[in-house]
């Protein structure tokens, strides 16, 4: 019987290797959780309720996710967006401000999950393993937008998605 067991083994990891697959007990799991500092907790809060802020960007910085710029309440949507790096991921909100067709003045914080596809696949998968933890963090999101190049976040989606 163990010869049996041994042969069956012997050809599934010969399947395995001819079509490129590893079997699950094989497989190497790689857990890619940043922690949240509390300053960048503190920050979005500022933002939603005192309107300290016109945007925050986030950075992932020794697993960690802390705040790497704060953009003055006059700073305007083109600041926000030349504050993202072309080749490295962020997280960032912004308090996007607009009127609606009856005339209201209205204000919803966006959450962006910035992942250019020029960034490192491991920078990646860091931000996109640790996106929903530090969503939840910030209570008081009220879009949500995943862009890999600027015209997935121009002024004019975010405009569309606001209202």
């Amino acid at each position: 019987m163990f010869s049996n067991v041994s042969k069956l083994e012997e050809i599934q990891n010969e399947k395995c290797r001819i079509v490129g697959y590893m079997k699950p007990e094989k497989m190497c799991y790689i857990v890619l959780d940043a922690q949240i500092d509390k300053d960048a907790v503190v920050s979005f809060l500022e933002l939603k309720a005192k309107r300290n802020y016109r945007f925050i960007v986030f950075r992932i910085e020794n697993q960690e996710v802390v705040v790497e710029k704060l953009g003055c309440p006059e700073e305007t949507y083109d600041d926000f967006t030349a504050s993202l790096p072309a080749n490295e991921c962020r997280y960032a909100v912004f308090d996007f401000d607009f009127t609606t067709d009856e005339n209201c003045q209205k204000s919803k914080i966006f959450f962006i999950a910035w992942s250019p596809d020029t960034s490192r696949v491991r920078e990646k998968m860091v931000y996109a393993s640790s996106k929903d933890r530090f969503k939840r963090e910030l209570d008081g999101i009220q879009v949500e937008l995943q862009a890999t190049d600027p015209s997935e976040m121009s002024f004019d989606i975010i405009k569309a998605r606001a209202i």
